[in-house]
């Protein structure tokens, strides 16, 4: 799809979201309407005149929903998944779908780790009881995490963000997925049975799927070799509320912190009203080992603006096509080097320097040319000690380097992405350093020269 802005692209705006949403696509050419209060039977009567809908959590988009959008060309969920839509049918009418999980993954990861420590120092407990007039020290004695193995299911872009949270933790991570390949330098990715023998906490940042529909359950809970403690800011329907009461009553579960429950409207703005409320549930209002939110996990003001903005950015794209990236957006500009680990280093650099030719210092040997557009460079050639630290954390033999155009902006565009960082960006006389880890623990080292470096 590459219609020009004037082609003025109907929208259908069906939940309130940050303004930067409807007055980016305002700019871009989209035509914008809003209606945050018809029902869903008097959306679908009229959705066939709109090109595309963007929606929060009103009410499902089914078949019979689409069935009436003949004319959408793309549904744009304004959070981080789109289990409300009927995916697979709406693929099947080649209509784009899109969400934004990486716009709130921050606050998700940040409301995690607030609520394990609440739970490990009884601190909501503690704070009712002293307003209460009750000063209980030893009833509220709490645990530290240093030392504990968390655990996390789901390792996708909430996973993720938990696990960057807890490395200022002296904490073993793990990681359960049903995708290979998912563990990072944050996070270990083992088994489910190795999984169950290890952790102390399980946190669970599924989606939610046929798969993982009530999946916290008392077969599950008791496959795990030690009493855990459970946080779930994931989906309400992933967990069965009566056996995980069971399972706290028993202590099988230590404590569970949640912000979403199964018994949770689609809308998500209230519990019950007409229907007598679960024992289970009125066992979690009562429990000093629970605590509870109203779905707000990445319900920040913060990511308000940044949800709004991936969502306009990526229905851009399904027009327009990605940015053009100029001169400036160039990420990697060359590999600055290689460095690895060595036995005898000095052994080495003379070997090269004898057998090879090399022009080899005390650091190595660096290599100067020109690129095809006739500007000077270099890449650097390095042999670090066996038991060198520089590497750290990876455990690897060998580190990259590469040379950026804007080490600043590309941190910036790392961190938003969920990249790990090592330690602070440095700066020296040949220029400014940062390093990374890839999704298999590597450490690549960036840099960007200084523009007298080549003269």
């Amino acid at each position: 799809m590459n219609p020009q802005p004037e082609t003025h692209i109907k929208v259908l705006h069906i939940d309130s979201n940050n303004p930067i949403l409807w007055d980016q696509l305002q700019q871009a050419g989209f035509k914008n309407e809003a209606d945050y209060k018809s029902t869903k039977q008097e959306i679908e009567a009229k959705i066939a005149g709109y090109n595309g809908i963007v929606i929060r959590s009103r009410f499902k988009i089914d078949k019979t929903f689409l069935d009436a959008a003949t004319n959408l060309q793309f549904i744009a969920r304004v959070g981080a998944g789109l289990e409300s839509i009927d995916t697979a049918y709406a693929e099947s009418k080649g209509i784009a779908l899109i969400a934004a999980p990486e716009g709130n993954r921050n606050a998700v990861g940040e409301q995690a780790l607030g609520m394990l420590l609440s739970l490990f120092n009884n601190l909501n407990k503690a704070d009712r009881e002293i307003r209460n007039g009750n000063w209980m020290r030893e009833g509220n004695r709490g645990h530290e995490l240093d030392g504990k193995t968390v655990g996390i299911i789901g390792y996708g872009n909430m996973g993720k963000s938990f696990a960057k949270k807890l490395r200022g933790f002296d904490v073993e991570v793990l990681c359960y997925d049903i995708k290979p390949l998912v563990g990072d330098a944050n996070a270990k990715q083992v088994s489910l049975e190795e999984f169950q023998q290890k952790v102390d906490v399980v946190s669970l940042h599924t989606p939610w799927t046929p798969e993982t529909d009530k999946m916290v359950n008392a077969n599950l809970i008791n496959g795990f070799a030690k009493p855990f403690w459970f946080i779930n800011t994931a989906r309400g329907n992933s967990v069965v509320t009566h056996d995980l009461a069971e399972a706290l009553q028993s202590k099988k579960i230590l404590g569970a912190a949640l912000d979403v429950l199964e018994y949770e409207k689609l809308s998500f703005e209230n519990l019950f009203t007409d229907e007598a409320m679960p024992p289970a549930f009125e066992y979690l209002l009562n429990a000093d080992n629970v605590l509870l939110t109203p779905h707000i996990a990445g319900w920040t003001f913060e990511s308000h603006e940044r949800l709004a903005q991936v969502i306009v950015d990526k229905i851009k794209a399904v027009y327009f096509g990605a940015p053009a990236k100029d001169e400036e957006d160039v990420k990697v500009t060359g590999i600055g080097g290689v460095f690895f680990k060595a036995e005898n280093p000095e052994l080495l650099r003379n070997w090269y320097k004898k057998n090879l030719g090399l022009a080899t210092d005390d650091y190595g040997c660096t290599f100067w040319w020109k690129d095809n557009n006739g500007n000077a460079a270099s890449t650097q050639w390095s042999p670090f000690e066996a038991d060198t630290t520089y590497f750290k954390p990876s455990e690897k033999q060998f580190m990259q380097n590469f040379r950026v155009h804007d080490l600043d902006g590309l941190l910036t565009v790392l961190k938003a992405e969920g990249v790990t960082l090592v330690g602070e960006p440095e700066s020296y006389d040949y220029g400014k350093f940062a390093w990374i880890l890839d999704p298999e623990g590597n450490k690549i080292e960036l840099w960007q020269p200084n523009d007298n470096i080549f003269l």
